[in-house]
């Protein structure tokens, strides 16, 4: 693969659109399958966003991350349409190593043996040269945690990790660089899982008494939960991310909006194809809230969604 050829992969610049409002109500009104549910849940992040009494979840996974929309996450933040975002530890690899690097458009149906003979990674129809990832994240984690280090800080939990993150990214792209400008938690309950989660291993490795709190994590979704009078989320993909968002909301009575744009299945009885009825058993959403699944690709979705809702909300804040 010849990266002289090959387009970077760039961030969705997502923004208020009557044109999409009329489309996607005229969805709604067809009454057609998924584009039904897209309306239904546009509608109901609308009314979750507005409602100033409720705490916003975002939750994902990390792939997204490596795709343009990381721009629709970040402008989601920007413009306080999350509150907390709890994801995996590769949100946190994909965004340093796009804010440092480039990503690039592949194909799904690529050899895989030959990319790896090349030096290439391929996640989906994303081309990432190994160099732009693993050895710069290496770098980037080795001295930001070094610089930590000597300053005193012994133990962090991943909110403060990842806020140290963003504190020292100044670019506008990056996800994280706008949570930590928006004071917006964010929380890797499977830090380790990762490369950087590699790279907190190897420094404690050579710092023995370095160690990441992830009890204190909890303490603080715990504090956070049960001081909310109302609690929403926006739940893409599936796995440790969308459970922990719904876990700890149990302990407040569940959700009191919940949407989840997925592509799994419910019928092998997996967390990521459970629909949000089924977390209405386990008391993690409400009976009465306001809910949908939508099964649709975030990437395509997500956009639409974002973009209706920044229409209703008006202008965007700074």
């Amino acid at each position: 693969m010849k990266l002289s050829r090959a387009e970077r992969v760039a961030d969705i610049r997502v923004a208020g659109s009557e044109d999409v409002v009329k489309l996607i109500d005229q969805m709604g009104k067809g009454g057609g399958f998924m584009a039904k549910e897209l309306a239904r849940t546009s509608k109901i992040v609308e009314a979750m966003v507005k409602d100033s009494d409720c705490v916003k979840f975002l939750s994902f996974p990390a792939a997204p991350v490596a795709t343009g929309l990381r721009g629709v996450l970040a402008e989601m933040v920007r413009s306080g349409m999350a509150d907390v975002i709890v994801t995996a530890s590769g949100t946190l690899d994909h965004d340093l190593a796009r804010t440092y690097s480039s990503y690039y458009q592949g194909d799904f149906m690529m050899d895989d043996a030959e990319l790896y003979r090349k030096g290439f990674h391929r996640l989906g129809n994303v081309v990432i040269p190994l160099q732009n990832y693993g050895p710069l994240i290496e770098r980037k984690v080795q001295s930001l945690l070094e610089s930590l280090y000597k300053s005193g800080v012994r133990e962090m939990t991943t909110e403060e990790l990842c806020k140290e993150i963003g504190k020292s990214i100044v670019s506008r792209d990056s996800l994280l660089h706008w949570a930590y400008r928006k004071a917006v938690p964010v929380f890797v309950p499977g830090i380790m899982d990762g490369a950087v989660g590699s790279q907190i291993w190897l420094f404690a490795e050579k710092h023995r008494d370095f160690k990441v709190d992830v009890v204190g994590d909890e303490r603080r979704l715990s504090d956070i939960v049960s001081t909310a009078r109302r609690t929403g989320a926006i739940v893409i993909g599936g796995g440790i991310s969308k459970h922990h968002v719904l876990w700890w909301n149990q302990f407040k009575g569940g959700l009191d909006y919940a949407c989840y744009i997925t592509t799994a299945v419910e019928y092998d009885g997996s967390l990521s194809g459970a629909q949000v009825r089924e977390a209405v058993s386990w008391g993690k959403v409400k009976g009465r809230a306001r809910k949908a699944t939508l099964y649709a690709d975030a990437t395509v979705a997500l956009p639409l969604i974002v973009s209706y809702a920044l229409t209703k909300l008006g202008p965007k804040r700074s």
